[in-house]
C-alpha cells in the first residue's frame, strides 16, 4: 500500500478514526475506495521494539492463513512511516465483551463455548498444523479480536518466535508478554515453550467462563488472582460457582 492510500483511507489519521493503541503504536479505522474497511496499525516514533516487532509480524503473518488468525493484508514502508494493515473486525477484540458489564451480558454460553474452540484451533493451527511452528507469546483477551460473527482471530505477532526441528523450550533473557497471562517459568526465568501459550490459553478460558480479569482480581476472603480463586473453588468441589452470574440468565 502506498502512503497516500492509508492517509486518505483513515482521513489523514484522524483522531476519530483511532480504534485502538498499544506498545506499537495507534490503531485506525480506515476505507478503501474500494469500500472494503481496514484496520491500520501505525508505528509510533517512540516505539522502542517497534522496529523488530513491525518486521517479525511482516515476516509471520504473511505465511499463515487461518480463519482464527487475524488476516494481514499488506503493509506501507515510507520514509519513516510503518504501517500494517489488517482486515477490519467490527466486534473490537474480546476483553471490549468480557470485561464490561453490559456488553457481557451481550455473549450467551454457546457465544463463549465458539470463541473458546475457535481460539483452540488458532493456537493448535499455530503450534502443530502450520508449516512454521510458531509460539505467540502474548495470547490475551485484547489480542483476540472478534469479526461480525463473533468467529475469534489471534491477532499481535509482534512478540512471535518460530520453534522449529526438535526443540521443546528455549530460554531468553528478555521476557516480554503481558503479566497475568505468562506462565510462571516463562515470567521466573525466561523458558518458554508452546506450553506457554497454553498456560496462557487457560487463563484466557478462564476469564471467557467468569468475566473477570486475573490480574487486578480482588476476593473479600482471600488475597489469591483469579486463578488461586478458581483452584480453591475447585478443591472445594464448588468450581461452577466461578462461573459468570449474567449465564444463568442467558
Amino acid at each position: 500500500f502506498d502512503f497516500s492510500t492509508i492517509e486518505i483511507a483513515t482521513k489523514y489519521f484522524s483522531f476519530g478514526n483511532v480504534i485502538g493503541e498499544g506498545g506499537f503504536g495507534p490503531v485506525y479505522k480506515g476505507n478503501l475506495p474500494t469500500g472494503q474497511e481496514i484496520a491500520v496499525k501505525r508505528l509510533s516514533k517512540d516505539s522502542c521494539q517497534g522496529v523488530e516487532q513491525f518486521r517479525n509480524e511482516v515476516v509471520l503473518i504473511a505465511k499463515l492463513q487461518h480463519r482464527n488468525l487475524v488476516g494481514l493484508l499488506g503493509c506501507c514502508i515510507q520514509g519513516d512511516e510503518r504501517m500494517l494493515i489488517y482486515e477490519f473486525m467490527p466486534n473490537k477484540s474480546l476483553d471490549y465483551f468480557i470485561f464490561d458489564h453490559k456488553s457481557r451480558a451481550l455473549l450467551s454460553w454457546k457465544n463463549r463455548v465458539d470463541i473458546v474452540l475457535g481460539i483452540a484451533r488458532g493456537l493448535l493451527y499455530l503450534h502443530q498444523d502450520s508449516k512454521l511452528q510458531i509460539i505467540h507469546r502474548d495470547l490475551k483477551a485484547s489480542n483476540i479480536l472478534l469479526d461480525s460473527n463473533l468467529i475469534p482471530k489471534i491477532s499481535d505477532f509482534g512478540l512471535a518466535r518460530i520453534f522449529g526441528g526438535n526443540d521443546e523450550e528455549t530460554k531468553t533473557t528478555r521476557v516480554v508478554g503481558t503479566f497475568g497471562y505468562m506462565a510462571p517459568e516463562y515470567a521466573n526465568d525466561g523458558t518458554f515453550s508452546a506450553k506457554s501459550d497454553v498456560f496462557s490459553f487457560g487463563v484466557l478460558l478462564l476469564e471467557i467462563v467468569s468475566g473477570k480479569k486475573n490480574r487486578g482480581y480482588n476476593h473479600p476472603d482471600h488475597q489469591h488472582n483469579l486463578l488461586g480463586h478458581a483452584w480453591l473453588l475447585w478443591n472445594e468441589d464448588r468450581g461452577l460457582e466461578v462461573m459468570d452470574r449474567i449465564l444463568e440468565e442467558t
